[in-house]
């Protein structure tokens, strides 16, 4: 079955840097898009970045200049290089698959890891 495990979440100064990974199993991850999502205390889920099975990247407005994804498809990971970190972005963050396009919602993603916890304190 397909697995999407998250690792890299942390806690961290606001300001500093994190990088998360995400090692996808049970998929042909090269034709899959990947998404990152984040849902925060009392938020609702959004996406973060995401990035095509040719390499097309998408962010979110708020994440432009401070994170980047990237992906290896020789490992079967996505990336989510996290800078210049805030409060604000305080968040679980989902790693996500897509079999079709670069969705920009969540309901176009097919599977979902089961998130890692990013807090930035002030």
């Amino acid at each position: 079955q397909v697995q999407l495990v998250e690792s890299g979440g942390g806690l961290v100064q606001a300001g500093g840097s994190l990088r998360l990974s995400c090692a996808a199993s049970g998929l042909t991850f090269r034709r899959y898009a990947m998404g990152w999502f984040r849902q925060g205390p009392g938020k609702e889920r959004e996406l973060v970045a995401a990035i095509s099975s040719g390499g097309r990247t998408y962010y979110a407005d708020s994440m432009k200049g401070r994170f980047t994804i990237s992906r290896d498809n020789a490992k079967n990971t996505v990336y989510l290089h996290m800078n210049s970190l805030k409060p604000e972005d305080t968040a679980v963050y989902y790693c996500s698959a897509a079999s079709y396009g670069l969705p920009e919602v969540a309901r176009g993603y097919d599977y979902w890891g089961q998130g890692t916890q990013v807090t930035v304190s002030s």
